[in-house]
């Protein structure tokens, strides 16, 4: 696991449909809100998220995640995906609008 600020390790997780930094603010800003911390990195290029959580926490982010529109890979499929991939368009335009 990558290591962010404080040192601490983070958990790292791979989802779907991060397209730009306005799909990364909006994810960073919500998890930021949901699990009470600021050690998150996102990575666009690769589709991952690292948060700084206990290994615990990892269904509840996984639902945080989906919530927005951004499903952990390969755990949605058919019109579930579809439905995720519309809400990712609407949490992108948000992050967008917030920058």
């Amino acid at each position: 696991m990558p290591l962010l600020k404080q040192g601490k390790k983070a958990m790292d997780i791979t989802v779907e449909n991060i397209k730009c930094g306005g799909c990364a603010g909006t994810i960073t800003k919500k998890l930021s809100s949901a699990f009470d911390t600021e050690n998150i990195d996102v990575n666009i290029e690769q589709g991952t998220i690292s948060i700084n959580i206990d290994d615990t926490r990892r269904e509840e982010l996984a639902q945080v995640l989906l919530g927005l529109g951004y499903p952990e890979t390969d755990s949605v499929h058919g019109l579930s995906s579809a439905k995720a991939k519309a809400k990712s368009f609407v949490s992108c335009a948000i992050g967008k609008m917030d920058q």
